[in-house]
């Protein structure tokens, strides 16, 4: 995360997004460095028959959208506010003036993006299998971590709906309700009140 006293002396401006509302499209070019402060956001396509594919949450303190600031390249996915959120951006040529002035910002991106790249390429590795138990509990371990997930008495609250597991995962809901279960019974998580622990 950049320090938001850093991104305001670039001129950071606040922005405001209502629940489902579309903060960027797929296909058009990046104009704006995006970091959240409140909610959160998530960024999918569609296929042809029209079913989301996410390609990933974000949520407090988390950038996103940024790699086609570097490149003369349009995003490849939409990018919408999963719950009404509230967005720190700073304008392209601002920020790229940000990176050029600060190099501790310029490590904070790198170990951004590459733990995003580490993140998706894992995912990619373990949704390629038949699975749906490996699947699940790839996503599950690696996004303890990854989204900070809190340890409750319980374990690790997998704060993810069953639709966003199926989503993330490539799998369909009913089979994301079945095999939740089935882990359950194997011990390998645990259901309370409808919610999800590793």
């Amino acid at each position: 995360m950049i320090p938001i006293e850093i991104l305001e002396k670039y001129d950071a401006v606040r922005r405001f997004y209502k629940k489902s509302e579309i903060i960027f499209e797929k296909d058009s070019f990046a104009t704006h460095y995006y970091q959240i402060i409140s909610g959160s956001v998530k960024m999918n396509n569609f296929n042809d028959e029209g079913r989301e594919f996410i390609q990933g949450f974000f949520t407090v303190h988390q950038c996103f959208g940024e790699p086609p600031l570097f490149l003369e390249r349009t995003y490849p996915a939409n990018a919408e506010a999963v719950e009404d959120s509230e967005l720190i951006c700073v304008s392209k040529p601002n920020f790229l003036k940000l990176i050029a002035e600060n190099p501790s910002v310029s490590i904070i991106m790198i170990e951004n993006l590459a733990q995003r790249l580490h993140y998706k390429s894992v995912m990619a590795a373990e949704i390629s299998t038949e699975d749906s138990e490996h699947r699940l509990l790839q996503l599950f371990d690696y996004s303890i971590t990854y989204f900070n997930f809190k340890k409750e008495q319980e374990g690790f609250h997998i704060d993810l709906t069953r639709q966003q597991m199926g989503d993330l995962t490539g799998l369909r809901v009913e089979t994301v309700i079945r095999t939740i279960k089935t882990l359950e019974k194997k011990s390998e998580v645990k259901i309370v009140n409808r919610k999800v622990y590793r």
